[in-house]
């Protein structure tokens, strides 16, 4: 009952792949790629119940937090060019004609 769903996961997962490949955009791949971690938490997910592992689950919910962190620090790079870059403005910098 569960073969259907992995195959169409599968399905959309290669879709995804074709489009992080032909891109145009930094953003299109960002976009396939977060899609392709997506789709990975719920293969983990449907094969945990097609082979009776529940605890499976708990596999996908830490790679949902994996990729969630993951896509946060590559939009973080690709807008600043750095990941450890500073860019809080500190509260004295309001108003003064300093900072951004």
């Amino acid at each position: 009952m569960f073969v259907v769903p992995m195959f169409a996961i599968v399905a959309t997962m290669i879709l995804a792949l074709v489009r992080a490949w032909l891109g145009p955009t930094v953003f299109d791949r960002l976009l396939a790629a977060n899609v392709i971690g997506t789709k990975t938490v719920l293969l983990i997910a449907v094969s945990g119940f097609l082979l009776g592992r529940p605890e499976w689950l708990d596999l996908a919910l830490l790679y949902t937090l994996i990729n969630f962190v993951g896509t946060l620090a590559v939009c973080r790079f690709s807008r600043f060019g750095s990941l450890a870059q500073d860019d809080v403005r500190r509260p004295e910098d309001i108003g003064s004609g300093r900072g951004a």
